[in-house]
């Protein structure tokens, strides 16, 4: 079944600011929230089918994979959309609680909990970028306490069953047509209480520990490329899957080469002598050097394309381009020779030219 468009289903522009898609998704959640349409099959489905779209328009990264692939550039982060109400009530815990002044169904926090993901900036020079490279980096993430084990407890003792919410974390209350579930207030949704609190962790778990990760950069990557390494961001709690470690690249300027997407430009120096009479010159390429033909009457501007001899594809085989664009230049002294030979051309060529050497003032603004 073809899914339907996330901004249909929540009725904004593609355009549409974050508050605008939170105001549209507050809307339709309190339109077809369960609660207030038991039994109704269509509206459970509308809850859902809105839960997704506001799930992948809130997050930057999956709204441009979606804006730019669709439903396909989705299939490589993992999200599946919400198998059920506990899932998207687990997930927008403290959005219900925002929209609606509470949480409704929240899941208790006593069980599995997975870790958060991690963001790592990683610097990289245009030619490490362009043919990918392997780096080591170090990373400070919070990991399961030893002492506890990630109980939170002080060694020989655990963690003890909240007497208020009796192990749900969660506590109940009545509020119209709502079933109300709010998070106790006394284990903050643990369902447990920690008397004696473990001194290393001091009672969170976890405890903050740096690793050295190494990092496998593809050939063709450029800045704002994100790199994911699963597994690699915090441990998770009570047998949660840990987070992923996210590798946000930055690419440095190269001092002679600039880059539009695969393809690489530069400009080339050469005599006007050279440009008039065609010439056979040496250009630098990412690879080394190689050398091209300019034929004569080349004139200043005019560019030359070098095929395959760009930034190799992130994903797929193949190179871009690099195109050479040629600069004439003119020579600012002239010794009496080559001055009389220029004069002779000119006259050759009926030319109007200076008689002689003259100086000029340059002309600045003021401001």
């Amino acid at each position: 079944m073809n899914k339907r468009d996330y901004y249909e289903i929540l009725g904004v522009p593609r355009d549409a600011s974050e508050t605008e898609i939170k105001k549209a998704y507050r809307q339709l959640a309190l339109q077809y929230h369960p609660d207030r349409n038991p039994g109704d099959k269509e509206a459970e489905e509308k809850f859902k089918e809105a839960a997704e779209a506001y799930e992948v328009l809130r997050d930057p990264e999956k709204r441009s994979l979606y804006d730019r692939f669709g439903h396909e550039g989705l299939k490589g982060t993992g999200f599946t959309g919400f198998s059920g109400f506990e899932d998207i009530f687990a997930s927008f815990g403290s959005i219900f609680e925002e929209f609606f002044g509470f949480g409704t169904r929240a899941r208790s926090r006593t069980g599995p909990q997975p870790g958060s993901d991690l963001r790592y900036d990683l610097k990289l020079s245009f030619i490490e970028a362009a043919f990918g490279v392997e780096k080591e980096i170090e990373i400070e993430k919070r990991q399961v306490c030893n002492s506890c084990n990630g109980s939170g407890a002080e060694f020989g003792t655990r963690p003890e069953t909240c007497p208020v919410c009796r192990g749900r974390g969660q506590v109940m209350h009545s509020q119209g047509f709502f079933s109300i579930s709010t998070t106790c207030p006394q284990c903050r949704g643990e369902g447990t209480i920690i008397k004696k609190p473990c001194p290393d962790c001091r009672g969170s778990g976890k405890v903050r520990k740096k690793k050295r990760v190494v990092v496998k950069v593809p050939a063709g990557v450029e800045t704002g490329t994100r790199l994911r390494i699963s597994g690699e961001g915090e441990e998770g709690l009570r047998g949660g899957l840990p987070g992923d470690l996210y590798v946000v690249i930055f690419v440095e300027e190269h001092e002679f080469f600039s880059r539009n997407g695969y393809d690489i430009s530069c400009q080339i120096p050469i005599s006007f002598t050279q440009a008039a009479l065609g010439a056979e010159i040496e250009v630098p390429t990412l690879e080394g050097k190689t050398r091209i033909s300019i034929p004569r009457g080349t004139q200043s501007g005019e560019i030359f394309k070098l095929k395959g001899q760009g930034i190799p594809f992130l994903r797929g085989e193949g190179r871009g381009d690099q195109y050479v664009q040629i600069i004439v230049k003119v020579p600012a002294n002239l010794t009496e020779q080559q001055e009389k030979l220029l004069r002779e051309f000119a006259r050759i060529s009926g030319e109007n030219v200076s008689s002689e050497k003259k100086k000029f003032w340059k002309i600045t603004n003021k401001r």
